[in-house]
């Protein structure tokens, strides 16, 4: 069992400010758990209502299970993990990367991590203002991705300056993707529905590319960031 201060710290790795302060968060879910264990990750305590075999772990009731879930019905098994430090000075453009500008809606985040997933895409760069990769509704929704693709919260205006691979930018006006032949290596920089990509980027980038809409009467104003960003990439990684 748990004392009601380890509850208390374990619920407060639902902020991002005590996951930073802790270098610690949280993962729910027996697949989840298990996943980030077989990848390497490090434990700091596994919790479970139920026996576990070959794993040490830390036996809870139910109730102080749901006190520190953050599902709606709580799983019965949760881990608390040390978040893993990347070097985000040593930016690796090899293929294809994705770059988030203001993608502040965890499942968004959580479907994008898993779409990099997808595409063997293994570096995705995110402006500060994105929401953070560890907040445990982007981790859930991940199913497990955020073990394979690294999150890195950096500077983009640098990153894009610096970049010597095509930079490409989704917005409303660009050209049709389907007119686009894309090469084998570069960034793909993608904002949030509701903001777009923030002006002081767009201003560095020429490459701009669109998902034309094909309802020529009134109709939605755009797509959401994460769907958008799966048709992309599967254009951009068509063989």
């Amino acid at each position: 069992m748990l004392s009601k201060n380890q509850l208390k710290n374990i619920s407060k790795l639902s902020t991002k400010k005590n996951r930073q302060e802790s270098g610690l968060f949280l993962a729910e879910g027996e697949k989840l758990v298990y996943e980030l264990l077989d990848s390497g990750w490090k434990a700091n305590k596994i919790l479970s209502t139920v026996p576990i075999q070959k794993i040490n772990h830390t036996r809870i009731d139910s109730n102080q299970m749901k006190k520190i879930s953050h599902l709606a019905s709580a799983s019965k098994i949760l881990g608390v993990f040390h978040i893993p430090k990347y070097d985000s000075n040593h930016q690796d453009h090899q293929g294809f990367s994705l770059v988030l500008d203001n993608v502040a809606d965890p499942g968004n985040m959580g479907t994008i991590i898993r779409l990099c997933d997808w595409f063997g895409i293994r570096n995705l760069y995110c402006s500060f203002n994105s929401v953070d990769c560890f907040n445990p509704k982007v981790v859930q929704s991940t199913m497990g991705s955020i073990a394979r693709v690294r999150c890195h919260y950096v500077d983009i205006l640098t990153l894009i300056e610096n970049c010597e691979t095509p930079v490409y930018a989704a917005t409303l006006d660009g050209n049709s993707y389907y007119n686009e032949s894309f090469p084998t290596h570069g960034l793909l920089v993608m904002g949030s529905e509701s903001h777009g990509i923030s002006d002081t980027l767009l201003e560095k980038i020429d490459n701009r590319i669109t998902i034309p809409s094909h309802n020529s009467g009134t109709g939605v104003e755009s797509l959401n960031v994460a769907i958008a960003s799966a048709i992309l990439l599967g254009e951009i990684f068509r063989p």
